[in-house]
């Protein structure tokens, strides 16, 4: 697979290295010989066969990521040893980047000049900065009542599943291996079904960079087969999920039914845009479009319920429009395309339904709704606007590159709508008076509130969901102790001087 770059033109790949399990450091066909098809959303044809993994691979890969953490190397290590492995990962992961870039713009229809530029060097930095961690894991010296000695150990959780989505594959991947990893966990990981490519090559990567056998495991498969055997398995000690609050359920269950596992989950979103009327219409505009269709729509945290303020309703709704006109979508390899397809035949047709939905409910269509080309699964920009509360299209998440654009009058109407969901992952809020954004954004029931910005993730910052949007952290030390156990140990102490 070529990722040269020459005469401004990339090497689109023709051949893919990695189609195996990744199972105790060695790539290897599932045990039933079974394989799928992993498409190319440019076209709808196949890139490559990947091995399926079913519950007995994820038996294998447990085992030996069960063994890794009873027996193994990598919990013992030091810290800072731990750190050394992650910054030679994250090093080759730079140095392969347009090769990852290229995998996940012909697995998920990204941007490539986007992944390569942006979205892979973050996911490098990611292990950097929970390598910077791995050696500052420490408890604390507690004063105990009476003549005791007593102090806390922060322990690594275990065996870790990780289940996560394809609208990100290479973020989410480093999201949570990263953090357990730092831990001292071991892990079996489950791409999605859509897009296995990145994840193997990565896998590839953590064994040249010193991840010793065992530690991480990839099994692509799908999840009523592969993400069940996850789930309920009886050696796995904590799964972590990022994907649809329906899946998030079954997860629960399944964690609760069989060896009452640890569970966080990362799930659906309905995120609300407020903007004032003191807002500069154009700035707003754009930022309400690029939080509707970034990523074409498959984010979790699109700000897909836009709500504006009547004093500057009309004059937003017109340069709303005028700036989804310009937006470019196109295959994802062209550099002037801002947008790419939707990931699969199945999301593709989802979009186009809920946007016949909207239609048939009566909100107006501004613009878009259609598909583009007649190859691959390419979707306009899409904007409805005389949208009521109860939609299907205001109250579902879509995942595409539609939004619902609506009116208000006061502060305390805007809070009530923009809290008018199950769902609690995100809001923005575009003003620019602070004491608006002060009560709003302490008002609205989401795990992160952007001001006069969007899309704003980092390292450090904690991130994750209110309500049916789920539970525990991504990002930063709360992540990163979402791997760890804390311990108590108390020992008597005789003939001390002082207690």
């Amino acid at each position: 697979m070529s990722n040269d770059i020459s005469d401004g033109h990339v090497k689109i790949p023709t051949t893919v290295k990695f189609t195996k399990l990744f199972i105790n450091g060695q790539f290897v066909d599932s045990l039933s010989g079974s394989e799928f098809e992993t498409i190319d959303p440019r076209t709808g044809e196949v890139i490559a066969r990947i091995s399926e993994g079913r519950k007995e691979d994820i038996d294998a890969a447990v085992k030996a990521a069960r063994e890794a953490f009873d027996t193994g190397p990598w919990p013992r290590m030091a810290g800072a040893k731990r750190a050394k492995i992650m910054l030679k990962w994250a090093d080759l992961i730079d140095q392969n980047a347009s090769e990852l870039a290229a995998l996940d713009a012909i697995d998920a229809g990204k941007l490539y000049n986007r992944c390569k530029a942006q979205e892979i060097p973050a996911a490098a930095n990611m292990l950097r900065y929970y390598a910077g961690a791995a050696d500052k894991i420490h408890g604390e010296v507690l004063k105990a009542s009476g003549e005791f000695h007593a102090y806390t150990l922060m322990e690594p959780v275990g065996v870790v599943g990780h289940i996560i989505p394809w609208n990100f594959p290479s973020n989410m991947f480093l999201t949570k291996v990263s953090p357990a990893l730092a831990a001292g966990c071991t892990m079996v990981l489950k791409p999605a079904e859509q897009t296995p490519l990145s994840a193997l090559f990565y896998a590839h990567l953590a064994k040249q960079a010193g991840i010793p056998d065992g530690v991480l495991n990839v099994v692509p498969g799908f999840g009523p087969t592969a993400g069940a055997a996850i789930s309920s398995h009886m050696n796995v000690d904590k799964v972590s999920f990022t994907g649809s609050t329906e899946v998030g359920r079954e997860i629960m269950h399944a964690a609760a039914s069989s060896n009452l596992k640890q569970v966080s989950l990362e799930l659906g979103g309905k995120s609300p845009l407020l903007i004032f009327d003191d807002a500069d219409v154009d700035k707003a505009a754009s930022l309400a479009l690029l939080g509707t269709v970034y990523n074409k729509g498959e984010i979790c945290v699109a700000s897909s319920r836009v709500f504006v303020q009547e004093g500057i309703y009309d004059e937003f709704e017109k340069k709303l429009v005028e700036k989804a006109k310009a937006w470019v979508v196109g295959d994802p390899f062209d550099p002037k395309s801002q947008q790419g397809p939707q990931v699969d035949k199945k999301q593709f047709e989802k979009i186009l339904s809920y946007i016949e939905h909207g239609k048939k409910e009566g909100a107006t269509l501004l613009y878009g709704g259609k598909r583009l080309g007649d190859k691959g699964y390419y979707i306009e920009p899409t904007i409805f606007s005389d949208v009521k509360g109860d939609m299907l299209i205001a109250q579902d998440e879509i995942f595409g590159p539609v939004m619902s654009l609506m009116k208000f009058k006061t502060i305390e109407e805007a809070i009530m709508r923009a809290n008018n969901t199950k769902y609690g992952l995100a809001a923005g809020i575009v003003t620019k008076n602070l004491d608006i954004a002060n009560t709003v954004s302490r008002s609205i029931r989401a795990g992160i509130v952007w001001i006069n910005c969007y899309f704003i993730f980092g390292s450090d910052i904690p991130y994750g969901g209110y309500k049916q949007s789920g539970f525990g952290r991504e990002y930063g030390m709360q992540a990163l102790h979402q791997y760890l156990q804390q311990k108590s140990v108390v020992t008597p102490i005789y003939n001390s001087p002082w207690l």
